[in-house]
C-alpha cells in the first residue's frame, strides 16, 4: 500500500461540513476516505465522476400561458382547501430534514 503522507486543507461552510459529516458518519465512511475515493475516481473516468448539471426548474419564461394559468389555478385551489402547510411549519421542516438548528 502507498504511503499517506499528502494533507488536502479546504474551506466551506460550516453547515455544509456538519450536514456532510453526518451522513458520513451514518455510513461509516470516514471524510478521508471519501476524499480519497473522489480522488480515484476523478483518475479513473478522467473527470469530474458525476453530472454538474443546473436543474431545469420551471420558470415562467419556459412556461406556455395555459400552464402557468395551471399550475396557479392548482396553488389557488390548494389554498382554498386549507392544504397547504403554514410558512413557519414548512422551514421548520426543512431545518429537521438538513439537521440545521435554530
Amino acid at each position: 500500500m502507498a504511503n499517506k503522507s499528502a494533507n488536502v486543507s479546504v474551506r466551506v461552510s460550516p453547515e455544509i461540513k456538519q450536514q456532510a459529516e453526518a451522513v458520513l458518519e451514518k455510513l461509516g465512511i470516514p471524510v478521508s476516505v471519501l476524499i480519497d475515493t473522489l480522488y480515484r475516481q476523478v483518475i479513473y473516468t478522467g473527470g469530474i465522476p458525476y453530472p454538474l448539471t443546473i436543474p431545469k426548474l420551471p420558470t415562467l419564461d419556459t412556461m406556455s400561458k395555459a400552464d402557468f394559468d395551471t399550475m396557479m389555478e392548482k396553488g389557488y385551489n390548494q389554498a382554498i382547501a386549507d392544504e397547504g402547510v403554514k410558512l413557519d411549519a414548512a422551514f421548520d421542516d426543512l431545518r429537521k430534514k438538513n439537521g440545521v438548528q435554530r
